[in-house]
């Protein structure tokens, strides 16, 4: 066979987001269908498109599927153990306020074993963005049933069905404290990258979850069909609801989705309100607390 068929196109140009990704690191782990990767192309065009200074972004992940992001994005990231990706934030964050510092992990991950620091990172408003991969499943470990798994449907622990309540995330990030809640699924492109780019923007906790699909065992186990049949549910069953009611806006086994921002207000950060405090205390005494 001739060699000139074996030679690569040179003058095929760059996908722009290569500059946000650990290149060296390709192929990744994530499953043909993962919804996981389209949300981290979101993330780096939302990184294009800001005004940050990106010496000073940090990502921060726990264990799972979704905790690999730290070790694909090109910033300075690290990936932490199980369900401790929010405290290891408030630390980072505590000790240098300059930085943004975004979590990005799973449902399982931030919810199950780290739902304590979820809601008190919430309560405290820590200026942080936290990005929630909702897969509905525990896919690294088995797909084990996991705190947003719908009722009724089957994972490897409940393999008659799920009985147990799943959590309404963005009514529980909102409740607890949260100034910025948002849903999308990874059909959402577009509507992610911006939200991702407010909520980095935005000052307090910030919250999205993203509804991506798990092929290989939510979806398998559940006779859903492939990564594909999945994004074509997300696109007819989603209704965006701007500023919904998030009791409302809870997800039922193949239900209905509702998405959109719903949440957007204003209060002060654990920092300014440390701040504020002993400025009133103390006068000219007291040095604000800058990290």
């Amino acid at each position: 066979m001739p060699e000139e068929l074996y030679e690569i196109e040179t003058d095929v140009p760059s996908n722009t987001v290569e500059e946000f990704l650990r290149m060296d690191r390709m192929p990744h782990i994530w499953c043909p269908g993962c919804g996981i990767g389209t949300t981290v192309n979101c993330f780096a065009h939302a990184l294009e498109t800001s005004d940050l200074n990106l010496e000073k972004v940090a990502v921060v992940s726990g264990i799972g599927c979704t905790g690999r992001v730290a070790g694909y994005v090109n910033l300075d990231s690290f990936h932490t153990t199980h369900g401790r990706a929010i405290p290891f934030a408030t630390g980072l964050k505590l000790a240098n306020p300059e930085l943004k510092v975004v979590v990005y992990s799973g449902d399982g991950d931030l919810t199950a074993i780290g739902g304590n620091h979820f809601i008190h990172a919430c309560r405290r408003n820590l200026d942080m963005t936290v990005i929630l991969i909702n897969n509905f499943i525990y896919g690294m470990t088995g797909g084990q049933v996991a705190p947003t798994t719908p009722m009724t449907a089957t994972a490897s622990t409940t393999p008659y069905g799920n009985f147990e309540q799943p959590f309404n995330l963005p009514y529980l990030a909102e409740s607890c404290g949260a100034v910025y809640v948002a849903r999308w699924t990874a059909f959402h492109v577009r509507h992610i990258s911006k939200a991702i780019k407010e909520a980095m923007a935005k000052k307090g906790f910030s919250f999205i979850e993203i509804l991506a699909p798990c092929p290989t065992l939510y979806s398998r186990r559940n006779k859903l069909g492939d990564g594909l049949d999945q994004m074509v549910y997300y696109q007819e069953n989603s209704e965006i609801k701007h500023g919904a009611d998030t009791k409302t806006v809870g997800i039922d086994f193949q239900s209905k989705i509702i998405v959109g921002k719903f949440v957007d207000v204003e209060r002060p950060t654990y920092l300014d309100a440390m701040n504020d405090y002993y400025q009133k205390r103390l006068g000219d005494k007291y040095i604000p607390y800058k990290g």
